[in-house]
Parts: C-alpha cells; sequence; structure tokens
C-alpha cells in the first residue's frame, strides 16, 4: 500500500477513537481498553478488506463480520457508524433505555451486527457455522472474527477451534486481540495459554504473529491468507490495552471505564495530539 492510504487509514482509526470517546461521553462509562486496543483492526477490515454494502447489509455475497469479544462493541458501533451504516447521531444514545446499541451488539437492533455476541466463547462456534454454510452455498464471502486473549480461557474456543480445522474451512479468518489484560489481571496469571502461536498450530490452524496496531501489516496478512492450504488462519495481533489514552495505556483499571470528567478532558487532549501529529504526516508527504 502507498503512503496515502496507509495515512488515510490512519485518520480513520482516529475517528474511530474519537467515535468511542463520544460513546462514552454520552453513556459515562464503557468496555473501552479492548475497544481501544482494536482501532487498527477494525479500520482495516472495514475501510479496506471487507466486501460489504452499508445500503444492503444483508447482501448475500457480503463478507461476515463476527465480535465474539461482544464487550468492545463500542470499536463496532464507531466503525458502523463511521463506514456510514447507521447515522452517528446514534452514538449519542450510548446507555440510554431502549438504545438500538446496547452494551453487547444485538443484530435485531443495528444494522451490520451478524449475529448476537456478549457471553465469551461463542462467536468462534458461531462464525465456524458461518464460513461452512457459505462454503456449501459456494460463496466467495469469507468470515471474520475478532476474539479477545482473556476470552481464550472459555473451553467451547478451542471446541470450534477444533471443528474450523477439521472441516478445513480456508475461509475463515481470526483476529486474536493479544493486548495481555482482561478484567481481573493479566491473561499471564489469570489463564495462560502462552505460547498462544503454537496452541493455534496445534489445533490445525495457519498462524501469524503481528503488531496489531500496524495497518499495512493487517491488510498485507490479511491478502494472503489461506495462510495454509485447506486450514482456517488465525492472526495473532499484539497490542496496548487502551491505545491512544497516554493515562490509561496497558492499565487493568481501564478494561471497563466509568469517566470523570478531568479524564475525559485528558483523553480529548491526547487525541487532538494524535491529529496535530498526522496533520504533520500529510503535510510532510505533500498531501
Amino acid at each position: 500500500m502507498d503512503s496515502k492510504e496507509i495515512l488515510k487509514l490512519e485518520y480513520t482509526a482516529l475517528k474511530l477513537r474519537r467515535n468511542i470517546l463520544r460513546l462514552i461521553r454520552a453513556g459515562e462509562a464503557g468496555h473501552v481498553g479492548g475497544a481501544l486496543s482494536s482501532v487498527e483492526i477494525l479500520t482495516a477490515l472495514y475501510f479496506n478488506l471487507l466486501n460489504i454494502d452499508p445500503v444492503n447489509p444483508k447482501w448475500k455475497e457480503r463478507d461476515r463480520f463476527v465480535l465474539s469479544a461482544g464487550h468492545k462493541c463500542l470499536v463496532l458501533y464507531a466503525a458502523l457508524a463511521e463506514r456510514g451504516f447507521f447515522d452517528a447521531a446514534i452514538l449519542d444514545t450510548y446507555g440510554a433505555l431502549d438504545s438500538p446499541i446496547p452494551g453487547h451488539p444485538n443484530m435485531h437492533k443495528l444494522p451490520g451486527i451478524e449475529t448476537n455476541t456478549g457471553a465469551l466463547g461463542h462467536g468462534l462456534s458461531i462464525a465456524g457455522g458461518m464460513a461452512l454454510g457459505l462454503r456449501l452455498d459456494k460463496s466467495p464471502a469469507k468470515v471474520y472474527v475478532l476474539m479477545g486473549d482473556g476470552e481464550l480461557a472459555e473451553g467451547s474456543n478451542w471446541e470450534a477451534a477444533s471443528a474450523a480445522s477439521m472441516h478445513k474451512l480456508e475461509n475463515l479468518i481470526v483476529f486474536v486481540d493479544r493486548n495481555k489484560l482482561q478484567i481481573s489481571g493479566p491473561t499471564i496469571e489469570v489463564m495462560s495459554y502462552e505460547p498462544l502461536d503454537e496452541r493455534w498450530r496445534s489445533f490445525g490452524w495457519g498462524v501469524r504473529v503481528i503488531d496489531g496496531h500496524n495497518l499495512e501489516s493487517i491488510i498485507s496478512n490479511v491478502k494472503q491468507t489461506p495462510f495454509e492450504k485447506g486450514k482456517p488462519s488465525v492472526i495473532i495481533a499484539d497490542t496496548l490495552k487502551s491505545k491512544g489514552l497516554s493515562f490509561a495505556e496497558g492499565k487493568v483499571n481501564f478494561h471497563y471505564w466509568k469517566a470523570k470528567p478531568e479524564e475525559l478532558e485528558l483523553a480529548e487532549h491526547d487525541l487532538n495530539m494524535i491529529e496535530e501529529q498526522l496533520r504533520t504526516k500529510i503535510e510532510r508527504a505533500g498531501l
């Protein structure tokens, strides 16, 4: 990809972070840590990789995206709004009674949501069924999944991983957002599944480990899937919890953030600084 495309996507990632902050302002709290750590993954998917149509969200040949870690819904809402699936004003209803954007995604309330997710460990099973169905229909569509590294402690994930390998689901691509933290502490201390790459390989998957904040790397690796013929693919994306907010990065207490007014001001300042840096890069590139 050329520098113009990457800079444009970086700016889109900033917009998603601003949308996440907008959601937090509306609801006064939310699972911000994992939402911010997976911004670049959702940016790459929704603004470069996914074959989708916001005007026709149920288009039969569309790619599917499953947010297995449903509590990271802030980033999904941020991306869907920016991509044009719904009016961005809906973001201001987060936390309100009967809002179409509840604390976990609901396919019956919002266009662009492929399945309800909330209880961790179910998304990969659902996505595997989708991928198998699409293959039986001889559809070119692919199924993408975003999981959290803390979520991997749920045993149903590994049953689903085995089934996907047995059925040779080449059209299934999984991202593991490895930000190394979950609600009760570091994942390696709560329930370690490291080394993740070796574990997924042992279940019959093609595996890559990448910088989960590098848009070019995310896109180039997805375009190389399937990594191995006859196998589903998993991308282990090393990320930083609460990426973009200097006071929250890498801190477990921002897994779920009940925002104070002074923290929101700091967050706005941090995002403004990122925007200034991006504007400088754009000017230097002569764009």
